[in-house]
């Protein structure tokens, strides 16, 4: 829209309010109507969307699936090339070296693990810790995630909030009850203190899991994953990352200049 274009806007099947609520406030700021269009529906109107030989280029936000599905809709067009511009989602890790900080390591894992329910794109899934310091931070992180208010995200004093759905609730508490039968839980909120009676909450969980390479798909959730990796281990750590097919998102806490550049 900015570069001139005229735009239709899709959003998400779950997003239509505030969707509507952005397009009302651009046209209300003079973005000629005939130039923003809002289109809300599930992924028939995003298909038809794609499909259509007026549409010159796509934007899209969301899963890699679907976003392979729009590319290969876009080869198959018999017209001029069509750019697409995806950003699909990531398991984002976080390397943590036993140099590290555990009260910078503890406030930023519960920050992107947790807040906005981790349901940010760029929401950290996959913790990395050296294995030497390893209890102590995921002790720490437990605590601090203890401590996490549950509600109603318009009260300014709710740190978590509902994910969008009850299908995202039900894949979710899924997960988590697989690994639970495998004992890999090694935290959840809703053991200390009961969810909210009413909305799609998931308690803040911390699995542990034995490789990076074991976390093959995006849990869209406020759950973490924890991996533990051995000194001298780094360079097998950073491959296995780089196997896993997501490259969105990477933090590291390392007080080592030289393991920071590597």
């Amino acid at each position: 829209l900015v570069a001139g274009n005229s735009v239709v806007a899709k959003p998400a099947e779950q997003t239509p309010l505030i969707a509507a609520e952005t397009v009302r406030t651009l046209h209300a700021a003079g973005i000629p109507p005939g130039a923003l269009h809002l289109l809300p529906g599930d992924g028939k109107v995003g298909a038809a969307l794609v499909a259509d030989a007026r549409v010159a280029g796509v934007a899209f936000t969301g899963s890699t699936e679907v976003a392979r599905a729009i590319n290969r809709v876009l080869a198959g067009k018999d017209a001029a090339i069509v750019p697409l511009i995806a950003e699909t989602g990531g398991i984002n890790p976080m390397i943590v070296d036993a140099t590290a900080l555990p009260e910078q390591v503890t406030d930023d894992v519960v920050t992107s693990a947790f807040r906005s329910s981790g349901q940010r794109c760029s929401a950290l899934r996959l913790l990395c810790v050296q294995e030497d310091v390893a209890d102590a931070m995921v002790k720490m992180i437990a605590g601090a995630a203890r401590e996490l208010r549950l509600g109603d995200p318009r009260e300014p004093s709710t740190h978590v909030g509902p994910v969008i759905d009850a299908e995202a609730k039900d894949k979710l508490d899924r997960w988590i009850a697989a690994h639970e039968r495998q004992d890999r839980v090694r935290f959840r909120w809703d053991r200390f203190k009961p969810l909210p009676q009413s909305g799609s909450y998931v308690p803040p969980t911390i699995i542990a899991i034995d490789h990076a390479r074991d976390l093959t798909e995006e849990v869209f959730g406020p759950i973490l994953h924890v991996v533990r990796w051995r000194a001298g281990g780094l360079d097998r750590l950073l491959e296995e990352i780089a196997g896993n097919g997501y490259g969105l998102t990477l933090g590291i806490h390392s007080r080592i200049d030289a393991t920071v550049e590597h």
